[in-house]
């Protein structure tokens, strides 16, 4: 009876009605399971805190919400109050339960997103029966406008299960920032473990307020972008707990909408590849060495104002490396040398830790096992490449810790010329074959990691320094050698690159 559509609102809708059947396929809700929703809607739309909250999805011409259906509005009749409650029940019955109702006869009309037959009755005075409106489905144009609606006639038909499926879509949101956030996944598993977390927490939520008397429904605490990122980590390491590990990696899109008196849409894409990554840092393999960066890049408290020598209690609302996320892989280079290198972000303001951030005194946060998954996962760069790097790397390392060669390593920390780069590296090559070492570096293998041809730079040379260093640190924190150099090789906060943080690809 009831499945996945395609479409975002839709489709969130049939993950909640899922949910609050307390099952998982929704091949298998049952028909009293889609009265138990419609009833709990009934119910809770009607009064506070969904009653005014709700006009956010569906705009104050809601049937819960008008005015003209309130039988709760001091000084009427009581022939009055029984026509609002008959009016509101009528209009209840339409939005809820046109499932079990005859479709429209004779009419050509089927529901764009089910391709089942349209209802059988009026959803609006102003629309024609059988189509759906603003009123219905968020960020529609009003009732009576005839543009963009082929033929000039307004509205789009709905079937009656697809427009049940649409009235309980904000039930499986987040709220935030006064809006609604939906979740939508080519892995309609992704989607449905999006619309239970929400549906659990704004039942509680919601019930919490009505006990108290309360009008609103509680935010959430978390930044969007945290948040988002946040539930999807939470969700995996439950998956990954439950021993299923899931199927092949999910594009993601999140929808922060607000369909009141000013209709607004923001959206949030999360590619297969950035997906893929964020699936597997959950692992046993990966899980402590992910969890080490998350915890750094929270928020932190504000410092005493004044007199005060401590503030009030703290809870951050947003967690800088989960906002990077989401500029990923456009960002990448910047994001793995922020966070994988860790190099401090000049411009950080007091609350960002990203402004604390060092190679030297964090090098037990730089993983080298961590950084290959992100380019073989995020930026798909050739394993013989990456293979390339890190034996080069090994050899940097141990070279670098045996002749202690500190001027070579911070060359490779603050260098933003290539060719001075280039005769730094050549300098430690030779400086090795004199004292009877095998060379540091072939001539092959220079070329494929920082060249496109014979003396042609890469545009990613930084990129491939950058990567190189990561598995210097790693290798020469394990040798004790950078707590031995810490105060010799001095301050790096200056050594970062252009504005952005990064150093120029080619100079």
């Amino acid at each position: 009876m009831l499945s996945y559509t395609g479409h975002p609102f839709v489709d969130v809708g049939v993950a909640t009605i899922t949910a609050f059947s307390r099952r998982t396929d929704p091949s298998r809700v049952s028909e009293e399971d889609l009265r138990t929703v419609a009833r709990y809607i009934e119910d809770n739309y009607t009064r506070n805190p969904l009653r005014s909250f709700l006009t956010v999805a569906f705009t104050s011409n809601a049937w819960f919400v008008q005015d003209a259906y309130n039988p709760d509005k001091p000084d009427l009749t009581d022939e009055e109050r029984l026509k609002r409650r008959a009016a509101r029940r009528l209009w209840a019955d339409r939005h809820l339960y046109s499932w079990v109702q005859p479709a429209l006869e004779n009419s050509p009309d089927t529901c764009v997103f089910t391709g089942q037959a349209a209802v059988g009755s009026a959803l609006s005075g102003k629309l024609a029966a059988g189509r759906a409106g603003r009123a219905q489905i968020p960020l529609l144009q009003g009732d009576d406008n005839i543009n963009f609606y082929p033929g000039g006639d307004t509205g789009v038909p709905v079937s009656g299960l697809a427009l049940l499926c649409l009235q309980a879509f904000p039930l499986g949101c987040a709220k935030v920032a006064g809006s609604l956030l939906a979740v939508h996944a080519d892995d309609n598993r992704i989607t449905y473990r999006f619309a239970r977390r929400n549906l659990d927490r704004n039942r509680r939520a919601v019930s919490v307020a009505q006990q108290s008397n309360s009008d609103k429904l509680e935010e959430e605490k978390h930044s969007l972008k945290t948040l988002l990122i946040g539930t999807l980590l939470d969700l995996q390491r439950e998956r990954d707990d439950g021993g299923d590990e899931g199927g092949a990696p999910s594009s993601v899109t999140a929808y922060h909408v607000n369909n009141g008196k000013t209709p607004k849409l923001d959206m949030y894409f999360l590619p297969m590849e950035v997906s893929g990554f964020l699936r597997k840092v959950t692992s046993a393999r990966y899980r402590a060495d992910w969890d080490g960066l998350v915890s750094r890049a929270w928020q932190q408290p504000p410092k005493p104002s004044g007199k005060a020598k401590t503030v009030g209690p703290f809870e951050p609302r947003r967690n800088y490396l989960y906002e990077d996320v989401l500029a990923l892989p456009s960002d990448a280079a910047k994001f793995l040398r922020q966070y994988f290198l860790r190099f401090a972000l000049r411009w950080a303001r007091g609350d960002d830790p990203r402004g604390g951030y060092s190679p030297l005194t964090e090098a037990d946060l730089v993983s080298w096992d961590l950084t290959e998954l992100f380019l073989k996962e995020v930026l798909r760069m050739d394993p013989g490449r990456i293979d390339s790097i890190r034996r080069l790397a090994d050899r940097l390392g141990t070279y670098v810790s045996n002749e202690n060669d500190r001027r070579l390593f911070r060359t490779l920390l603050s260098e933003r010329r290539y060719w001075s780069l280039r005769l730094a590296l050549i300098r430690a090559d030779l400086s090795a074959v004199q004292h009877g070492k095998e060379p540091l570096i072939t001539f092959d293998q220079f070329v494929e990691i920082f060249e496109e041809g014979e003396e042609v730079p890469r545009r990613d040379w930084t990129l491939a320094r950058d990567l190189i260093l990561i598995r210097m640190i790693e290798q020469l924190h394990a040798y004790g050698w950078l707590a031995r150099n810490v105060a010799e090789i001095g301050d790096v906060s200056s050594l970062v690159g252009d504005e952005d943080g990064v150093a120029s690809a080619v100079d």
